[in-house]
């Protein structure tokens, strides 16, 4: 085994297993954090990092293959659309009423409600 292959297995294993020690430790937090808002910055945490710090390592062990461009392809699927679902996901509790907690000290600015209230049809203006 030449010192190039070994340089190149070891960095593999290395994306691996940060991928990996990042993906237990969101894993945790999903579990463990105590509300919606904390437990979904945990998911998109192990979207961003672990799976494409997984995919790099899984590159370099396929070498260059057409094993390799699939795992292109579907890294950079996951890194457009793992973004995009959380993003969703937010939103969509931010519209239903979910609200994150606010830190003493700090006021936010509460949204602009999605539809104007109509106006009351017993009223002659």
């Amino acid at each position: 085994m030449s010192l190039i292959a070994i340089i190149v297995d070891v960095l593999s294993w290395v994306f691996i297993l940060s991928g990996s020690f990042i993906l237990v430790i969101g894993a945790l937090g999903t579990m463990r954090l105590p509300n919606f808002w904390t437990r979904l910055h945990a998911a998109s945490v192990i979207d961003s990092a672990a799976i494409i710090l997984l995919f790099i390592g899984m590159c370099l062990q396929a070498g260059l293959t057409l094993v390799t461009v699939k795992l292109i392809i579907i890294g950079v699927f996951l890194f457009i659309t793992g973004p995009t679902a959380t993003h969703a996901a937010a939103n969509a509790a931010l519209v239903s009423g979910a609200r994150p907690k606010e830190a003493e000290g700090f006021t936010g600015a509460e949204p602009e409600p999605l539809t104007k209230p109509d106006p009351d049809p017993d009223s002659q203006e």
